[in-house]
């Protein structure tokens, strides 16, 4: 028998031989490439930024040059190079492909460099991304758990609402899997594909309460994860889920009760986390519903008494136990534990937990305010507390419980405060002050002490309306109380002007000089010694002044090069209506002199007040008495209110912008015009962050019927016409633009209007908000989306302090080349007597041809 009849081809068999002898040889000769360690011990040992560059484009050179020769022996290590090169921010996007062949590889330590590299630096824009979906689906069909898991992470990684809709079977199948670990990756998946596509979560359901049926902890916690999302982002799967309320406080029981389990222990605590993701579960569905709230009213208590507080472990859940007693409809008595939890924690040495005792404490308030007031004494002593997060939390609350009986206490308290605080928290600390005394002053007199002390220790941190208010309740003060407050604010000019530091007291000097002005006859008359200047604390520090020595200390403080344009101009009127108030022929000459000084100054402003001035006492020197009298008393915006506002709410809990739309419904006409919008409800825990357009319908709408909120200021209508036409004939006047009024919003005493003019493809509107509230609201911020088809560019407002009776306006310029109806949805922001309020509403009935 020879070799071609047993099968058996000497001339292959050899050639075989030689190829794979060859590529031994070859794979010995061929450079080793250098290991990852290697090249992370050269980059950190690069000490210029220069040099670490040419070590990674070297390496980087090196690795796309294995690429092209297809090396398949290192490319899993050349890959993790490139992968660490792409954390230190080098371009590494020529390593696509190159993952995707790992990928496909069938050994695991391929597939798991393989999926971290898709994982980097895939992403949906890239088109090699919709690749890697066939080599998903049959990892998730692998035997091999691991290879399974590493398919679920990639896909909840990098996932596209395409992708997610191609594999959410798939996933849907894995969560009934009987593998623990392949059960909690799947869930991990469910939750950030219905992140992404939240159409698919129906498909997820009833794969989903069957989670909680498991004794693996992790399995559990990703199915609480999974609930708390679904119930997070739509109401219907809420109330389906209300039913395992019983379920997860089973659950939560058999944790507080369970023994020590070294697999789940932490700081002696049975598996915290768990319970926190429990905790927070419960939250959610027990908020406004009273049947799932009592449900778990005795397991809250189980936590909140039996957990340990002495390791932080206990503290997070005892605060997220806190949490969830506040938001549903407890017991008051589970209130008040849960208030004293919070002051307990007040008491603690670590920071942070006080930090977030305060910040929990700012947001319940409301609720239960005078379980929050027992801590009163301790929440004060959080003012001098060194780290400024914490002072200025607990400032925040402090203004939040004073009432009509602690106002005094409270007062005194806040005073130290803002004589020791820093530059950045008097301005808000002193008009909170002002806003709370006007509010629950017990008299008039020790309203208008505590004034004087705000403006004294204030400085020139004071706003601006914080002036303008002080004056407003001098003006109004019966006569006595005027003649007091004169001789108290003489007594704080007389010394800032001895002691040199009226520079730092401005708005003091600008109230005292007014006051003075006014009422310096009732300063300087003997009536003034049968006043009582005893203050609070039983001193009284008044001498009555000479008018040559009230003269001189204007003198001195006019004379002065530190004093701004505007205290001058305060002090320089003031000392023109002196000089109707003072008698004596001397003291008339030396403010005459003073005030023709300057007719000459550099700044044009004083000058022509001197100027001005100076005629009085010439050729209209009869008109000076009746001109320079006392002016009657300034009335203010509204009238208060004892009932306690309707906004008195706690502020938001983030400091989020985008979350302006959630839980809204967008208003139609009818709505803005005839019913009060609700409460915007600031309180929302959702993790959602939705963009300023969410709830907006994008579509074309019907052409929105005029209502009375919109009423045309000018019916001029111009019509086209050829060039010549009307060249001959009389000139006409010019057509003004026709202008349309849209009534946007109007609630706590606010209007907000938006002026809108046509003007072709752009369109001009200008919002107007005016306040009918009786106090000055302060930090307003209009703020306006449109859709995309739309460009929106708003200007600068006026200001951001709308006092009573006052107006604020803000340019906005809207382009429209679609010519679509405009749809604004629109958030205003402000504070009224220290308490934020955010209202918002949409805005849809402006006039059809507004951009032809």
């Amino acid at each position: 028998m020879n070799g071609s009849e047993s099968g058996f081809n000497p001339a292959f068999n050899i050639a075989t031989i030689k190829q794979v002898v060859n590529e031994a040889i070859e794979r010995v000769r061929m450079q080793t490439p250098t290991r990852l360690r290697d090249l992370i011990r050269q980059i950190r040992a690069a000490r210029t930024a220069a040099e670490e560059r040419s070590v990674v484009n070297k390496e980087c050179a090196y690795i796309r040059s294995t690429f092209r020769e297809e090396d398949s022996v290192w490319r899993c290590r050349n890959i993790a190079k490139l992968l660490y090169i792409h954390m230190l921010g080098y371009p590494a996007h020529f390593g696509q492909l190159e993952c995707l062949k790992l990928i496909a590889s069938p050994r695991f330590t391929d597939k798991r460099v393989g999926y971290l590299g898709a994982m980097l630096l895939l992403d949906e824009r890239q088109d090699v991304h919709l690749l890697i979906t066939n080599c998903l689906k049959n990892d998730l069909n692998s035997n091999t758990q691991f290879v399974v898991g590493l398919a679920l992470c990639t896909l909840g990684a990098i996932a596209s609402p395409e992708m997610a809709r191609d594999l959410a079977s798939e996933v849907e199948r894995l969560i009934k899997s009987p593998n623990a670990y392949i059960k909690k990756k799947a869930a991990l998946c469910a939750f950030r594909i219905i992140r992404r596509v939240p159409d698919l979560m129906e498909m997820f359901l009833p794969a989903t309460r069957s989670l909680l049926t498991e004794k693996n902890h992790g399995v559990l916690i990703t199915g609480v994860t999974l609930i708390t999302e679904m119930c997070e982002n739509s109401p219907d799967t809420l109330n389906h889920f209300k039913k395992i309320v019983p379920n997860l406080v089973r659950i939560l029981k058999n944790l507080i009760l369970a023994g020590y389990s070294p697999e789940h222990d932490v700081s002696g605590v049975s598996d915290p986390f768990l319970q926190v993701k429990i905790l927070r579960l419960l939250r959610i569905l027990g908020k406004n519903d009273a049947e799932a709230s009592e449900a778990m009213n005795d397991i809250l208590a189980q936590v909140a008494t039996n957990t340990e507080t002495s390791k932080n472990v206990g503290n997070t859940i005892l605060y997220e136990t806190v949490l969830s007693i506040m938001d549903i409809k407890s017991e008051s008595s589970l209130r008040v534990l849960a208030i004293n939890i919070l002051g307990r924690f007040l008491l603690n040495n670590d920071k942070n937990i006080r930090y977030v005792a305060l910040n929990t404490l700012l947001r319940t308030v409301h609720v239960d305010t005078s379980a929050v007031q027992r801590h009163r004494t301790t929440i004060l002593e959080c003012l001098k507390d060194p780290d400024v997060s914490i002072r200025r939390r607990a400032m925040e609350l402090s203004f939040a419980l004073i009432n009509s009986q602690n106002i005094r206490a409270m007062m005194k308290e806040l005073l130290l405060f803002l004589e020791r605080s820093d530059p950045e928290f008097k301005a808000h600390c002193s008009s909170a002050m002002v806003l709370a005394a006007e509010r629950y002053a017990p008299s008039s007199k020790w309203h208008l002490d505590t004034l004087f002390q705000v403006l004294l220790k204030a400085g020139n941190y004071l706003r601006d309306d914080t002036v303008s208010s002080t004056l407003q309740i001098v003006s109004a003060a019966p006569g006595e109380r005027q003649a007091y407050a004169a001789m108290r604010l003489w007594s704080s000019l007389e010394r800032s002007a001895v002691c040199a530091d009226a520079t730092e007291k401005q708005p003091l000097v600008q109230v005292a000089a007014w006051t003075i002005g006014e009422y310096g006859d009732m300063l300087v008359s003997e009536a003034s010694n049968a006043i009582s200047m005893v203050d609070d604390d039983g001193v009284d520090d008044f001498t009555r002044p000479s008018e040559e020595y009230v003269i001189d200390i204007y003198q001195k403080l006019l004379w002065s090069t530190q004093l701004s344009i505007t205290t001058k101009e305060y002090l320089l009127l003031s000392l023109a209506k002196l000089s109707t108030r003072l008698t004596t022929k001397p003291s008339q000459d030396k403010i005459r002199v003073i005030i023709d000084t300057f007719g000459s100054h550099i700044h044009i402003e004083l000058q022509q007040r001197g100027v001005e001035l100076s005629q009085l006492y010439k050729q209209y020197a009869h008109l000076r008495p009746a001109l320079l009298e006392r002016m009657p008393p300034m009335e203010a915006g509204a009238p208060e209110h004892d009932a306690e506002p309707e906004h008195d709410k706690p502020p938001p809990e983030q400091d989020a912008l985008l979350d302006l739309i959630i839980g809204s419904e967008p208003l139609s006409n009818g709505d803005m015009e005839h019913a009060p919008a609700p409460p915007t409800n600031n309180n929302s825990t959702t993790n959602d962050i939705l963009d300023l357009l969410s709830g907006l319908d994008l579509s074309t709408p019907s052409v929105p019927t005029p209502t009375t909120a919109v009423s045309v200021t000018n019916n001029n209508m111009a019509t086209p016409s050829l060039l010549l036409d009307g060249l001959f004939a009389p000139a006409q006047p010019p057509v003004q633009p026709q202008e349309t009024v849209v009534r946007a919003l109007e609630r706590n005493g606010v209007l907000v209007e938006l002026v809108a003019q046509r003007g072709g493809d752009t369109a001009a509107l200008t919002m107007r908000a005016r306040s009918s509230a009786s106090t000055t609201i302060t930090d307003f911020l209009f703020q306006a989306a449109v859709p995309r088809t739309f460009r929106l560019d708003m200007m600068s407002p006026s200001g951001t302090v709308l006092t009573p009776q006052g107006e604020i306006t803000q340019l906005l310029k809207i382009t429209n080349p679609s010519k679509t109806p405009l749809r604004l949805r629109i958030r205003v922001s402000y504070n009224i007597d220290g308490n934020p309020i955010l209202e918002q509403a949409e805005v849809n009935n402006f006039p059809p041809d507004l951009f032809n």
